[in-house]
C-alpha cells in the first residue's frame, strides 16, 4: 500500500498506481494467460470519446504521429483492455478508461521524426515530460497525468527485479504483445483479427524496427538499447504472430 500524501487512496486505484511485479512473466503467473480470454470484436470495447482531455489528445496524436503509429497505438488501447478486463478483473471498472487511453494515445509520441532530433533524451523519457505537461495543460489532474507520464517512461522496462505502477505493467503487456507476439494467446484470435482490421498494421513491423535503428544511430545511449541493439529490432520485425497482418491497409 502507498503511504504518499501525493494521492488519495481512490485516485491510487483510479489512475493505475498500484504496484505490480515489473516481471511480466510472473504477473501472469507464469501461464499463457490467467483467465481465458474472451472473442471481443473492436465494437465492444468502448473508447472514451467525450472525455474532453481524450479527445483533444487523440486529435493531437493523429496531427503528429504517422498513421502506423497512431494505428498502433489504438491498438495497443483495445489490446490492454482485453487483458485488463479478462485476466485482472479485480482492477477492471477501476482503471480509468480515460487514463488508459491518454497512455495507449502518447506512448509513442516521443518517436516522430523531430521529436527524436530534438532532444537527446531516450524516446520513452521525452516523450513521458511531453505528455505530462500536455496533459495538465489541457485539464488533467495530476494523479492523472503523472500516472501517463510514468506509464510512459517505463513502457520498455522490462525487467525481472522490482515493481511497476499497474498501468505501466499493462502498457507493457499491450505493446510487447503488438511489437513482438509476446504472450501470444492472452488475447483470443477474433479481438486479434477484428482490431487489425479496424486499425490496419501497414508494415508497422518493419516501420518501428527502423525507428527502433534510428534512435539507436542517432543517441547510441538509448533506453531502448538494453532490450538489446539487435535482439530487440529484428525481434520487432520478425514478429511471427502479427506476420499475416502486417500487409494489411498496404
Amino acid at each position: 500500500m502507498s503511504s504518499t500524501p501525493a494521492a488519495s487512496a481512490d485516485d491510487i486505484v483510479k489512475h493505475g498506481w498500484t504496484a505490480v511485479p515489473v516481471d511480466g512473466n510472473a504477473i501472469l503467473d507464469g501461464k499463457p494467460y490467467l483467465h481465458k480470454p474472451s472473442p471481443l470484436t473492436a465494437k465492444d470495447i468502448p473508447f472514451p470519446f467525450d472525455d474532453p482531455v481524450v479527445a483533444k489528445v487523440q486529435a493531437y496524436a493523429k496531427e503528429r504521429l504517422i498513421e502506423q503509429t497512431y494505428n498502433h497505438s489504438m491498438r495497443v488501447y483495445h489490446w490492454g483492455y482485453s487483458i485488463l478486463k479478462d485476466q485482472f478483473p479485480e482492477h477492471f471498472g477501476k482503471l480509468s478508461l480515460a487514463t488508459w487511453a491518454l497512455t495507449c494515445l502518447l506512448h509513442d509520441i516521443g518517436t516522430t521524426h523531430d521529436t527524436l532530433r530534438a532532444t537527446l533524451m531516450s524516446f520513452e523519457f521525452y516523450g513521458g515530460i511531453l505528455a505530462l505537461n500536455l496533459t495538465k495543460e489541457l485539464g488533467a489532474p495530476q494523479a492523472q497525468a503523472e500516472a501517463v507520464a510514468e506509464a510512459i517512461i517505463r513502457h520498455q522496462d522490462l525487467g525481472t527485479v522490482g515493481t511497476i505502477t499497474f498501468l505501466g505493467q499493462i502498457i507493457q503487456l499491450a505493446t510487447i504483445y503488438d511489437n513482438m507476439g509476446i504472450n501470444p494467446q492472452i488475447i483470443d484470435a477474433v479481438t486479434r483479427d477484428d482490431v487489425n482490421k479496424t486499425y490496419p498494421r501497414k508494415g508497422w513491423s518493419g516501420c518501428f524496427s527502423k525507428t527502433i535503428r534510428e534512435e539507436n544511430g542517432l543517441k547510441p545511449w538509448a533506453h531502448t538499447t538494453h532490450l538489446g541493439e539487435e535482439d530487440f529490432p529484428e525481434g520487432v520485425k520478425n514478429n511471427e504472430l502479427m506476420k499475416p497482418y502486417d500487409s494489411w491497409g498496404l
